[in-house]
């Protein structure tokens, strides 16, 4: 088996980024901080990232897209009913903030939140996370025997009650609104069948 190699600087600059957004917001990070807390020099940071911040936070998002898109595919790909899936999905999401201290919410929508009315590369990374998420959970759904429709707009579902139950557990300190949408969405992709 073959050793996995350590992380690039450049690997190492985005998943910090992705970290430090996710904790502290897009505004509330610095380049500075970047470059110490993935140890590397602030020349490097802007010659893997010539943007700058945002350059380094699309990168992040774009990672930390990623990461919950897997999350995702890992939680839905199993052989039980996606309600029970996304159930699960939301407990998951649930433990891992309690666990974090209530601080690591999701990085795409702190930083869109942060970045509204504008029309920047963050904004657009962040949409297309969404849009991709939504994408995810579709997938499932029509493969599961939900009309084209219906899973398009029970997929928006989805999503958006678990972006909101996540801010709402950070906000309370609280596991309970995520266990709670969790429950409701299975009871909701289940009344169709699912």
């Amino acid at each position: 088996m073959p050793e996995k190699s350590a992380p690039t600087t450049r690997d190492r600059i985005v998943v910090v980024a992705a970290r430090l957004i996710q904790r502290q917001g897009y505004v509330g990070t610095g380049i500075k901080q970047i470059a110490k807390e993935a140890e590397a020099t602030l020349g490097s940071v802007y010659h893997f990232f010539p943007g700058g911040k945002e350059a380094v936070a699309v990168a992040a998002i774009t990672y930390s897209a990623e990461e919950f898109a897997e999350l995702l595919r890992e939680a839905l790909a199993g052989e039980d009913a996606p309600g029970a899936a996304i159930e699960r999905c939301a407990n998951e999401l649930a433990v891992g903030l309690r666990e974090s201290g209530w601080v690591d919410g999701c990085p795409v929508t702190a930083a869109a939140l942060e970045t509204l009315g504008t029309d920047s590369e963050i904004q657009r990374v962040s949409a297309e996370a969404l849009r991709g998420w939504e994408g995810i959970v579709e997938e499932r759904l029509l493969r599961a025997g939900f009309g084209a429709q219906d899973a398009r707009e029970v997929a928006t579902t989805v999503i958006g009650a678990l972006e909101g139950a996540e801010v709402t557990a950070q906000v309370t300190r609280s596991e309970e609104p995520l266990r709670v949408v969790g429950r409701q969405l299975a009871r909701l992709v289940g009344s169709y069948g699912g």
